[in-house]
């Protein structure tokens, strides 16, 4: 068939049966597209095929018609795998409308639903299981569903699911299957990693490719902004108002999305957001507001870029580049689906020229650039500039900054200072020669331990000792400041002395002056007598009594 007679072929000519014709007809949908054209005389011959085409060229009818057919005529059931849950849900929408008519049960079975709905559900025994791979394997885990039966097997946006490293529950999917079901693969791209499992799971399979991977449709008009960064929500509003169709905003991150949603609602715009940090309802919700145009901006993460069906996306604008450059074909595809010209404006700073030229040799096209006039009076800065950090001098035991030599700087080895002091090193550790830029040694100063001088204060205010500032003053410790433990040394010991008077450092370690006291006689009293000293201190008002503990 001439490429003349496939662009003017009809569902008729692809051998699908009357029934699903007259669906198809009522449905609106007359003329296949070219991947539906390769694809589905392929799949209902019953082998394996390998699909590679651009985003939004109609991959989802592309297996999904070969499904109805191969469901009616045998028994068995299917089973569909996307990355994440809004592809989910969009191909489970499609799929019963589709086969509504015929009975076709469906399930979709995604994460951040309730499981009691899915297993609801899967009581109904549903012909066509729609699932992520991470919930698929929830479910046989918890044995609420069993693949022993599955006839039909799609991997859909395969390169995606690896992407996301969901490479180990995919091979795990694959070994729980029977051995002998279709598969169908479908991918924008193919890496080595799924080359790989082509060549482990499926059998001799038919390589479609529509059209190369990384190009772009021609009906896209794309277009590229070197604007500051301070200036792209400026002109974003610029486009706002010269596009009075609905937009779709891609950024960065989902704090970017959430930041910008926030400035758009601001200035009375109807704008919705999705990203990763949002519940499914949220996401759900916001997707249907966006398609019912209730939102008339939808800014969104990568999360939007695979797969999403939604007609009549005049703009796409790309707040900041992707990280990868393949994701940049996925979000331009948004738009000039079914037939139909969009628009692609990406905006970006002088400094990502790179990712620019990156983009350009993916899609083998060179991208035309407008140059924005600046708008912020603040100067440009694409990174910021941090000073480094200052760390104080570290010292040695003597106070001497490390790294540098007690009498001055060391000339020699360079700058390279030597500890010393004092003819030896204070710390073995540090000792040696290091590199310092400390700042010069200071002279350490000593405390000197002064009596104050109490001769302007009033007589009782005054201290009853009477300290001299000629001699040093002596701290002594007295049998009181001490507390006792058990019996006194002198007891201990068998001496005899007395336990009243003040420490000194003996022969034996701390002992106590022999001293008399005259209110008990000869012995100081012990812990077992210590009544008697509270006795006299009660009856005794000129003898002072210290307080023995």
């Amino acid at each position: 068939m001439t490429k003349a007679e496939t662009s003017h072929a009809g569902f008729a000519n692809l051998g699908i049966k009357d029934s699903i014709l007259s669906v198809l007809q009522k449905m609106g949908l007359e003329n296949p597209t070219p991947i539906q054209i390769k694809a589905i005389p392929v799949a209902l011959d019953n082998q394996d095929l390998i699909g590679i085409a651009q985003t939004g060229t109609g991959k989802t009818f592309a297996f999904g018609i070969p499904i109805l057919h191969i469901l009616a005529e045998k028994k068995g059931r299917a089973l569909i795998v996307l990355p994440t849950r809004e592809l989910a849900g969009q191909v489970e929408e499609n799929l019963h409308r589709l086969g509504s008519s015929f009975g076709l049960r469906t399930v979709c079975m995604v994460g951040g639903e309730p499981i009691g709905k899915q297993l609801y559900a899967l009581r109904k025994k549903p012909h066509v299981l729609v699932a992520t791979p991470g919930r698929l394997l929830d479910h046989l885990k918890r044995k609420s569903i069993n693949l022993n039966d599955i006839s039909v097997l799609v991997l859909d946006e395969a390169d995606m699911m690896f992407d996301l490293g969901f490479a180990p529950q995919i091979e795990e999917i694959m070994k729980l299957t029977p051995k002998g079901r279709q598969v169908m693969l479908f991918s924008a791209t193919m890496p080595d990693s799924i080359m790989r499992l082509v060549s482990k799971h499926l059998k001799r399979p038919v390589h479609i490719e529509v059209a190369p991977a990384g190009s772009t449709s021609d009906l896209v008009d794309q277009e590229i902004y070197l604007v500051s960064r301070d200036d792209k929500l400026t002109y974003l509003e610029q486009l706002l108002s010269e596009y009075k169709g609905t937009v779709l905003v891609f950024v960065r991150t989902k704090h970017g999305a959430a930041n910008l949603t926030e400035k758009l609602k601001r200035d009375d715009y109807k704008a919705a957001e999705i990203h990763s940090n949002l519940s499914f309802n949220q996401r759900k919700n916001a997707l249907a507001g966006f398609k019912s145009g209730i939102h008339r901006i939808l800014v969104a993460t990568d999360v939007a870029a695979r797969g999403l069906d939604i007609n009549d996306i005049e703009l796409v604008v790309n707040y900041d580049l992707p990280d990868n450059s393949e994701d940049y074909v996925h979000r331009i595809g948004r738009t000039a689906r079914a037939g139909k010209k969009g628009k692609a404006i990406s905006f970006a700073v002088p400094s990502q020229k790179m990712e620019i030229k990156k983009i350009e040799r993916l899609i083998k096209k060179e991208l035309p650039f407008k140059k924005m006039a600046r708008l912020s009076t603040e100067p440009e800065r694409d990174y910021v500039e941090t000073p480094a950090r200052q760390f104080a001098p570290r010292r040695n035991q003597s106070g001497a900054v490390r790294g540098q030599s007690v009498t001055g700087r060391d000339q020699s080895n360079s700058g390279r200072k030597k500890i010393v002091t004092y003819g030896q090193y204070a710390n073995p550790r540090n000792s040696g020669f290091r590199s310092s830029h400390a700042e010069p040694i200071r002279e350490k100063k000593t405390h000197v331990n002064t009596h104050p001088d109490f001769s302007d204060l009033p007589s009782y205010l005054k201290p009853k000792t009477n300290f001299s500032k000629s001699e040093p003053r002596k701290f002594e410790r007295s049998v009181s400041s001490r507390p006792s433990y058990g019996k006194p040394r002198s007891e201990k010991s068998g001496s005899g002395q007395p336990t009243t008077g003040k420490y000194f450092f003996g022969k034996s370690g701390f002992e106590k002056k022999a001293q008399t006291d005259s209110r008990f006689g000869q012995e100081a009293p012990s812990r077992k007598n210590f009544g008697k000293a509270s006795f006299a201190k009660r009856t005794s008002k000129s003898t002072s009594v210290k307080h023995y503990k």
